[in-house]
């Protein structure tokens, strides 16, 4: 236990390193590279650029899994630096928002930092990508595993960028109600990440995940992340209602990500590996938490 403590006290070391100097070379873009005139570009090319820091120890160290913890590290800093910018909405407004992004980004790092064993270890995701990709596997990790992930997450906090530089009071009791079903999202997120841990603590050898939160939905946690982003959707629309056909543009790339990549590939994945969970997705729902029973979604 002492060799494995060590191992993920070094390897969270590394990870931090990356994310550091990709912060910094983001910052110094923003500081002293050439602007577009547009502060929403900007960020997005140095976003990107931190992604291929990130990427590059990623290569050096070949496992992939650098980039895990970047989801959800990277908003709570485009928001802030997108306030101290511009700030040009109501406070209240973006005190709601950056309050909601804070916990989600402080709650979701936190949780992978506990179940991260350390870079012995990589998404079992990573390396079939990469076989798949045969001879363009630089192509795929840079792209399906990096980049794009990247943009997804842009995309998804684009309505914050117009919560936070759109002047006005907008749609007040959106807002509100955007703040809710945010917070009801996550807390959903760290309900359904806690049970999980408490099972796979005490789980049998085959033994599936049917209880709490788990008994409604197959992936409570997915539904929550998505609501989470839905949520941030809403601040946009409540800030902005004339740009809601294309605010929930971020949210969309999310549902679709888990609809048709993330769920069917963990779902298959526990078909093959517990030969119990065909009876689990006989009775329970998906996605969408429902009370169980003889369902199919």
């Amino acid at each position: 236990m002492h060799d494995q403590t060590v191992s993920k006290a070094r390897s969270l070391t590394l990870v931090t390193t990356a994310y550091v100097l990709a912060i910094a070379v983001a910052a110094a873009w923003l500081v002293w590279g050439p602007t577009t005139g547009m502060l929403w570009l900007d960020t997005l090319i140095a976003d990107v650029l931190a992604t291929l820091v990130v990427f590059g120890f990623s290569r050096r160290y070949r496992n992939s899994s650098f980039y895990d913890a970047y989801w959800s590290v990277i908003p709570p800093l485009l928001l802030f630096f997108w306030w101290a910018d511009s700030g040009a909405a109501e406070p209240w407004r973006i005190w709601l928002v950056a309050t909601l992004v804070v916990v989600w980004a402080v709650r979701l790092t936190g949780n992978w930092v506990y179940s991260f064993p350390g870079l012995h270890h990589e998404d079992w995701r990573y390396p079939m990508f990469r076989e798949r990709a045969g001879r363009w596997e630089f192509v795929a990790d840079l792209v399906a595993i990096h980049v794009i992930p990247t943009v997804q997450v842009f995309l998804g906090m684009l309505p914050v960028y117009v919560a936070v530089t759109t002047p006005g009071t907008g749609w007040a009791w959106l807002t509100v109600v955007a703040f809710f079903v945010g917070t009801a999202a996550v807390a959903l997120e760290f309900v359904a990440d806690g049970q999980m841990h408490r099972f796979v603590k005490d789980r049998k050898p085959g033994e599936v995940m049917d209880r709490g939160l788990w008994s409604w939905s197959r992936h409570p946690n997915y539904f929550g992340e998505f609501g989470f982003w839905f949520a941030l959707a809403l601040f946009g629309v409540a800030a902005s209602p004339g740009d809601a056909w294309w605010l929930f543009v971020g949210a969309a790339a999310m549902l679709a990500m888990f609809l048709g990549a993330s769920i069917p590939m963990m779902e298959t994945r526990s078909l093959q590996r517990r030969p119990g969970y065909q009876a689990v997705v006989d009775r329970v729902s998906r996605f969408v938490p429902r009370p169980p029973g003889k369902v199919r979604v």
